[in-house]
């Protein structure tokens, strides 16, 4: 992708009503095919009423603003990032998705099973329906939960089975003291469960750690060493949470990728750094709506030049609880990838709740 001009970009008002309609048809020719446009190309059928030389002036003008670009020895022109920019911002029309892809990301969402099988199966249908890679931020907050049972699996461990509000099952498994004394699990369970109703596993942790500390639990000494085991192994598993889920990559790998594979690789291995790629998503928390970054306007992909749409979901009270979006080469079709981004986020929302 050429790199960006560095000049500043002028307001699609500027340009003349003849130079829009070029650029314009440079631009959507480019985002269709991937390759350059040229004279030939923009004079012909479904193009513009002018000879080649004028078109060649007005794509040296558009080339000047820093709108487009000349790739090597090509005769066509491609959109440069400020290009596509201005094209996103000022041209661009939506094409809203159609009734079956509604379908399609609402009935997938709204399968049973737990919340993260939801963000899983959202992020493999953005990208099967993008032509790029489908990503997914796991909601920081984390579910509430309703019960806690424990079942002995062997002498020296147990499996501890959380229940939350939303019907989600976790199931952790916990190393058991020697010679654990009869009851003292069913009394760990009841005592852990008591605490956790209504609460998160943070705040449960929480209460359970300040009352045990002050010596005001009613627990026997066995007790409270299997509960101090069991907050040990959901700490460290809440810690090491997925944040990010990433599923396509391989659709990058298009026809078009085989003249560009060192931007490919590029991009894969971006996409392997997961926590620079939640940071990244996480400027897209704050947004109202949709927001798009073009190749070299965000650090992360500008290497690889790729960009990324990406839209917050919120639950019922407008918080926001995680963002969704889908990252490919810069040629996506934004018309039609934008408002599916959004749908899908506006869909999670509804489950979230």
């Amino acid at each position: 992708m050429p790199k960006l001009h560095r000049m500043p970009t002028p307001p699609i008002t500027e340009l003349t009503l003849r130079a829009r309609e070029i650029f314009r048809l440079v631009v959507e020719g480019y985002l269709e095919t991937g390759s350059p446009v040229g004279s030939k190309t923009l004079a012909g059928p479904g193009g513009v009423n002018l000879s080649s030389a004028s078109i060649r002036s007005v794509l040296a003008d558009l080339e000047g603003l820093g709108l487009l670009a000349a790739p090597h020895t090509s005769a066509g022109r491609l959109p440069t990032d400020a290009g596509l920019r201005l094209f996103v911002d000022g041209i661009m029309q939506v094409a809203e998705p159609t009734a079956e892809e509604r379908l399609a990301i609402e009935s997938r969402i709204a399968a049973p099973g737990p919340i993260e099988a939801a963000l899983e199966a959202t992020s493999t249908l953005l990208s099967s329906l993008s032509s790029g890679a489908g990503v997914v931020m796991v909601p920081r907050r984390e579910p509430r939960l309703m019960h806690l049972q424990m079942v002995p699996l062997a002498p020296d461990r147990a499996l501890a089975v959380l229940v939350g509000e939303d019907g989600a099952v976790e199931n952790r498994v916990v190393d058991l003291p020697v010679s654990l004394p009869p009851g003292a699990l069913e009394e760990a369970s009841n005592y852990i469960s008591a605490r956790l109703a209504g609460r998160t596993l943070a705040e449960a942790a929480r209460a359970m750690r300040t009352e045990i500390d002050s010596g005001k639990s009613a627990l026997d000494a066995a007790s409270r060493d299997l509960v101090e085991r069991g907050l040990a192994v959901w700490t460290e598993d809440a810690m090491q949470r997925r944040v990010l889920i990433v599923r396509g990559q391989a659709n990058l790998l298009d026809e078009s990728a085989i003249s560009d594979l060192e931007r490919v690789r590029s991009l894969l291995d971006d996409l392997e750094n997961k926590q620079s790629v939640a940071d990244l998503l996480d400027m897209a928390r704050e947004a109202r709506s949709t927001r798009i970054f073009i190749g070299s306007e965000n650090r992360l992909f500008a290497l690889s030049g790729s960009s990324v749409i990406a839209s917050p979901y919120r639950d019922r009270e407008g918080r926001v609880v995680g963002v969704v979006g889908v990252i490919g080469p810069t040629r996506l079709n934004y018309a039609r990838v934008v408002p599916m981004v959004d749908f899908t986020a506006q869909s999670l929302g509804k489950l979230i709740g």
